[in-house]
């Protein structure tokens, strides 16, 4: 990893990644070299079967790459075992999914609070950050309805606002303006991007959604397994 990658959020170097369905092996990466800088929004692009969800998987340590080697932080992830992996997952990435992942039993604030509870993070010092980031999504009037009470753009404004509750590094999001209508998305990208800025975490985001590459920083197209 050279200097420009010790300084980036995320970068992977010649990764490759297949799957084996059967018989079949199927390649989902062929040789990527990817970087992300801290607050940048980058949005991955291409049709199904690209390569898109495979990066967001290796991103966000769900996954291991066959070859190559990613770092977070400066910081190969090589030789994690299963357990430091999932210390990292909680501690440095957030996540941001297209159906919102909520706790329908929990209020909004309990399920922005939740990561923080696994985290062991104290009481007092833990509903602070909530009502800090609840108000910076515009949802502190919301803290105490239950996720089926609100709009699919609060929704995802209450996802974002979990992502972000750690002060993540990196936030790893998929299709998440898929279920949305065009004005909602654009109100939730721009939160997206805000947050994304003002806290200093990179958004990786896999999509579809041309109203989103067109506010992210940056777009990697992505063709059978390679960024074309």
């Amino acid at each position: 990893m050279n200097t420009a990658d010790n300084n980036a959020v995320v970068a992977m170097r010649g990764v490759h990644k297949t799957y084996r369905l059967g018989q079949h092996v199927i390649t989902a990466l062929q040789g990527v070299d990817l970087t992300v800088q801290r607050g940048e929004l980058l949005a991955l692009t291409g049709p199904s079967g690209s390569g898109k969800s495979t990066i967001l998987n290796l991103c966000g340590l769900i996954d291991t790459p066959d070859s190559g080697d990613i770092a977070l932080g400066g910081q190969s992830i090589a030789g994690l075992d299963e357990n430091q992996r999932t210390l990292l997952r909680r501690d440095a990435l957030g996540f941001v999914f297209q159906s919102f992942n909520l706790v329908p039993v929990m209020t909004v604030a309990e399920n922005v609070d939740y990561p923080l509870f696994l985290a062991g993070v104290p009481a007092a010092e833990r509903r602070e950050r909530v009502a800090a980031q609840l108000k910076a999504v515009g949802l502190q009037d919301h803290a105490h309805h239950r996720p089926d009470a609100l709009s699919g753009g609060q929704r995802q404004r209450v996802a974002i606002a979990r992502a972000l509750i750690k002060r993540p590094r990196l936030v790893i999001a998929d299709e998440p303006t898929a279920s949305l209508d065009s004005h909602t998305a654009d109100q939730v990208l721009d939160l997206m991007r805000e947050r994304g800025h003002a806290e200093g975490a990179a958004f990786v985001i896999a999509t579809h959604d041309s109203r989103l590459t067109r506010r992210c920083d940056r777009v990697v197209a992505l063709l059978d397994g390679r960024i074309q």
